[in-house]
């Protein structure tokens, strides 16, 4: 977002951040290469040198806007500039049209600002050469109102219709000519009708003029209108056949002509595409569209209509081909147009007659019919397109509420290598427009300045008043004198015309023929010329076909066919009145001429703004300037003498009532209200605010003020005031308010205040009635808490329920081993019971979870080791608090040749352990490895035993403190060496693992005393187990080993 304000000389940029920057093409050390924005600036404004060389810097640097005051001069650039986005649209909203750099956006938001301040309607006059950018610049200024105007959802609607009748109008009213690929050939004013909220509610377009003529002819290079062309390369194949069409345009005649079917520039295959979706959003029905379609073809069918010419010189058709599907195409009878198209229905002494066409008569018919078609469809158009863009009076009970923004953009000043009757008729509309120009900006300049006695320079200006008497005076114009050849009884023609306007116009000084040329002239002039020396230049005329294009006319059996057609446009735009009245229409020079009374009637009661549009070159190129060209154009756009009115007058005028009203704020004796004479009002104003006297002049009714830096400088102090007078409003109004709803409030406080306390002194008693009650069924229950539940007790017993409940909530065991639990009220003992076994079911389920898989496998080992050694081992309880390890041998620590001999059988378990011979006793350290299969005893790097789990019969155990086991082996099989007998320091784990890996946790055998086991086959030996100081192994008495335990003193005291 910015901000825009006025320093002393330059606008400048003010971002959010309140950094200051300066518009680059503003700053004046700048202009020696991008020129100055505002040609009043201009050191040597009288030289139309200085004006032109400011203009081509400018268009160097593709900045393409300048203004002229209030005027914005815009060069077509015919390329696209980054200059039209959203973001830029933001930038000039709201700003003062001086404070920042020119451009369309300013005009359009300017004169948006104007009707919304002024309530006053406006208008935007866009004029130029065809080819310098009007129909551009009348889209940027609907796209920036579309964009930047307050709307909802069905405003939002309306303004898709106003951008999407553009592309709908320039399919159907533009062509290529050899100036511009997208020339307009006709003229549109378009009113944008907005309520009082500023949001556009409803629009209104005028068409003038329409190049009929084109439809039928086309000059070499040029052609016609584009609506054909997008027909026939975007429509699909399935609706061609329904058309009767083919894509190449080299097959109809009207399209022939011109020999250019195909342009670089234009794309009819998308723009066919985007006409469709324009149709469809203003609001065409299918069908109608499809009736429009048929027409189109129509008229192309007509073209290729040809004739034959008989013996005795009567004309008839010979591509019946072709009237068939004009018959189902324009929904007319095929007889009756054929009839229609080779002879011609009289009227004489009340009795009608059928005259026979001769061949030329024929196909002047046929075209005058496809020109009709054409021209009348295209009324029709605008006026579906006007009924889409109507204001809803429903939603609007008043269109004297709207306020208007109107835009026209009309053909530009037309000279060609031929000119005829169209150019004519366009030139002259330009005269009017430059005559509108000089009354509304120079004229009105210098008599406004005169009434209000303010002397200044008085501004030489050519004022073409006297071409538009020559072109449109009564019975003396040129258009008078051609309805007056064409309504002559007799033979009339073109040189007869000419021959006219020679006698009556002889001694004009801007009307020339060859004729009355001098000898220098008449060799650049054909005899069937005339030239009219126009403000923008001299023109040629060649007078062949003016009649026939001024009568216009259709024959009447023609009319009759259209009348009768079934397609219901047509049916609209032919009305079976005009085949009964009698009376002659009005010739086509003379609509256009009445046409454009009433334009310069709507634009006199409008306040103009003017974008003048200049054409950089004649070849379309980006970046080239033809200063030649471009002279031109200044010249006939009076771009000069504005400049030069601009520079000798005043940049701001407003009438002494409304300035004093705007800016008595500024002044403590002006404000709140002046008394005194209005004149003395301003000027007690204008000295608080220290203007100098060469800043302003005080007229009879009008204040000038030179500088437009003057004006920002007081609107700036205005806006700093804003605040001031906002809060003394506020002070009085919020006074007035508050007293009035303190009055309000007191009468409604003394009511609501009576009521409101009964109802909180009822509210009171039915809380202690409630709490009351609440009371004595607690006590009665309390006092029946040993009966059955029933109502005399529920409400005690529930609460008792619920406190325990509670209570059990807030002391909860935290894990497995915590004992803790409420004791419970007799009442719920046995619930209790219940949740204390589900909350500690939970506990355990949930510890269960946690447990990793290794901590798993060292429980289970565990849980092994209580159920053979709890309460029958002395060591167990030393045991119970040590993690059994995985091994107690590493596996670096058994012998390579002992892993190679065990091979796939894998070592689970191992540990060191002492061996004691069955015979002597004699101690041997070994290492006892254990298999899932079998155990092994190691000597080093020799297996001495294989002890197989399956034949395994038990292992046995002393009761005492002892390491010693013996592990129980088979007897009967002589290969198998009997039982082992073994001491290790971990006995309760190699124990505990050696029992479950073998399967034999139940045939562990711990006794008290002593161990008996077999030595050799038949004979056993004996371990006895006594306590002592300390642990002794030793061959005892009777060839018994005595193993010596070590015990606690409880026990050796025992």
């Amino acid at each position: 977002m910015k901000l825009i304000c006025v320093s002393s000389l330059f606008p400048q940029e003010v971002d959010v951040d309140g950094r200051v920057r300066l518009v680059m093409e503003s700053a004046l050390t700048a202009r020696d290469r991008v020129g100055v924005q505002d040609f009043v600036l201009l050191e040597n404004y009288n030289s139309e040198a200085a004006f032109i060389e400011n203009l081509r810097r400018r268009f160097k640097e593709n900045l393409i806007y300048t203004y002229i005051g209030s005027v914005l001069v815009s060069v077509n650039p015919y390329k696209e500039l980054e200059i039209y986005s959203k973001q830029q649209m933001e930038r000039y909203r709201g700003v003062s049209f001086y404070e920042i750099s020119p451009h369309i956006y300013s005009v359009s938001d300017n004169t948006y600002r104007a009707m919304k301040t002024s309530r006053k309607d406006q208008c935007i006059l866009i004029s130029g050469e065809s080819g310098a950018g009007k129909t551009e610049a009348s889209k940027k200024i609907l796209l920036y109102y579309a964009v930047t105007c307050p709307t909802n959802d069905r405003m939002a609607a309306l303004g898709d219709r106003l951008l999407q009748s553009n592309p709908v109008l320039e399919a159907f009213g533009n062509a290529k000519t050899l100036r511009n690929d997208n020339s307009s050939r006709f003229g549109k004013y378009m009113d944008v009708q907005f309520d009082f909220r500023g949001v556009p509610v409803g629009g209104h377009i005028l068409n003038y003029l329409l190049e009929k003529s084109r439809v039928v002819h086309q000059n070499p290079g040029e052609r016609n209108f584009h609506i054909f062309y997008q027909l026939l390369n975007g429509g699909d194949e399935m609706l061609l056949k329904t058309l009767y069409l083919e894509k190449n345009p080299h097959n109809y005649n009207y399209l022939a002509k011109g020999n250019c079917p195909r342009v670089s520039s234009i794309n009819d295959k998308n723009d066919w595409k985007v006409v469709m979706k324009a149709l469809s959003v203003i609001g065409f029905t299918e069908e109608e569209v499809q009736k429009l379609l048929s027409i189109i073809s129509g008229v192309l069918h007509l073209g290729n209509i040809q004739f034959g010419e008989g013996e005795e010189g009567e004309t008839y058709i010979t591509t019946e081909t072709q009237i068939a599907n004009l018959t189902e195409l324009l929904g007319v009878d095929g007889s009756a147009l054929t009839e229609a198209l080779t002879h011609k229905k009289l009227t004489a002494k009340g009795e009608e007659m059928i005259s026979p066409l001769n061949f030329e008569q024929a196909m002047s018919a046929r075209d005058a019919l496809a020109k009709a078609v054409y021209g009348r469809t295209f009324n029709w158009l605008v006026e579906k397109i006007n009924q889409s863009l109507a204001l809803k009076e429903e939603i609007y009970h008043s269109s004297k509420s709207s306020s208007v923004i109107g835009l026209l953009d009309i053909y530009g000043f037309e000279v060609l290598q031929h000119n005829s009757f169209e150019q004519f008729c366009i030139n002259y509309c330009n005269e009017k427009l430059q005559q509108l120009f000089i009354e509304l900006t120079l004229r009105s300049e210098q008599e406004e300045y005169e009434t209000e006695g303010i002397a200044w320079e008085t501004v030489q200006y050519f004022d073409n008043k006297i071409i538009c008497d020559l072109i449109e005076e009564k019975h003396k114009g040129i258009i008078s004198i051609l309805d007056e050849e064409c309504l002559r009884p007799g033979e009339t023609g073109d040189l007869s015309f000419l021959e006219k306007l020679e006698d009556t116009l002889g001694g004009h000084p801007h009307f020339v023929t060859h004729k009355l040329a001098n000898g220098k002239t008449r060799r650049v002039m054909s005899r069937e010329e005339f030239r009219l020396l126009h403000y923008a230049g001299e023109v040629n005329y060649n007078v062949k076909g003016f009649v026939d294009k001024n009568n216009d006319l259709l024959n009447r059996n023609l009319k009759e066919v259209m009348c009768q057609s079934d397609n219901q446009i047509l049916s609209h735009c032919f009305h079976r009145e005009e085949v009964m009245d009698q009376k002659r229409p009005e010739m086509a020079a003379t609509q256009f001429k009445n046409s454009l009374m009433k334009l310069m009637e709507i634009l006199m009661s409008k306040e103009p703004s003017y974008v003048r549009c200049i054409k950089p070159n004649d070849a379309k190129q980006p970046g080239r300037f033809d200063e030649v060209l471009v002279r031109h154009q200044v010249k006939y756009l009076g771009l000069m003498e504005n400049l030069r009115v601009r520079r000798a007058g005043f940049a701001y005028r407003r009438h002494f009532e409304a300035f004093l009203q705007r800016y008595k704020p500024l002044c403590p004796e002006t404000w709140p209200n002046w008394h005194g004479r209005l004149a003395d009002g301003v000027s007690t104003l204008i000295n608080h605010l220290g203007y100098k006297p060469e800043e302003y002049k005080l007229g009879r009714s009008k204040i000038f003020i030179r500088f437009p830096k003057t004006l920002f400088t007081t609107e700036d102090a205005l806006e700093a005031k804003k605040p001031e007078i906002a809060l003394t409003l506020q002070t009085s109004w919020r006074g007035y308010r508050e007293r009035a709803k303190y009055q309000r409030i007191r009468h409604a406080v003394i009511v609501i205040q009576s009521g409101w306390r009964g109802m909180k002194a009822r509210r009171r008693a039915k809380r202690r009635r409630e709490a009351a009650e609440l009371i004595r069924r607690f006590i009665k229950g309390f006092i029946y808490r040993h009966n059955e539940y029933g109502p005399e007790n529920d409400y005690f017993l529930d609460h008792v329920r619920y406190s325990f409940l509670k209570n059990l909530r807030k002391n909860l065991p935290e894990n497995v081993l915590d004992k803790r639990w409420p004791t419970p009220p007799p009442l719920v003992t046995e619930a209790s019971e219940y949740l204390r076994m589900l909350h500690m079911r939970n506990m355990v389920m949930k510890y269960c979870r946690r447990v990793q898989p290794e901590w798993k496998k060292q429980m289970v080992q565990k849980v092994v080791a209580s159920e053979i050694f709890k309460d029958q081992k002395d060591s167990y309880p030393e045991s119970v608090g040590r993690l059994f390890l995985d091994t107690r041998v590493e596996r670096e620590q058994i012998n390579l040749k002992v892993v190679q001999t065990l091979g796939n059988d894998k070592v689970q378990y191992g540990a060191s352990v002492t061996k004691y011979d069955r015979r002597g006793f004699k101690p041997r350290p070994r290492q006892l490895l254990l298999t899932n299969n079998f155990a092994v005893l190691v000597d080093r790097t020799k297996i001495k035993q294989k002890i197989d789990y399956a034949t395994m019969r038990g292992i046995s155990l002393s009761s005492l403190r002892d390491g010693m086991f013996v592990v129980h082996m088979p007897t009967e099989d002589n290969k198998q060496k009997t039982d082992v007998v073994l001491q290790s320091n971990h006995v309760i784990e190699l124990v505990t693992k050696l029992a479950m890996m073998a399967g034999k946790i139940d045939y562990v055998n711990i006794s008290p005393g002593s161990i008996r086991f077999a030595v050799a086959r038949g004979k056993e030996g004996i371990i006895d187990f006594v306590r002592g100081s300390e642990m002794k192994v030793a061959k005892g008495k009777r060839g018994h080993l005595l193993v010596v335990s070590q015990c606690i003193n409880k026990y050796f005291n025992k």
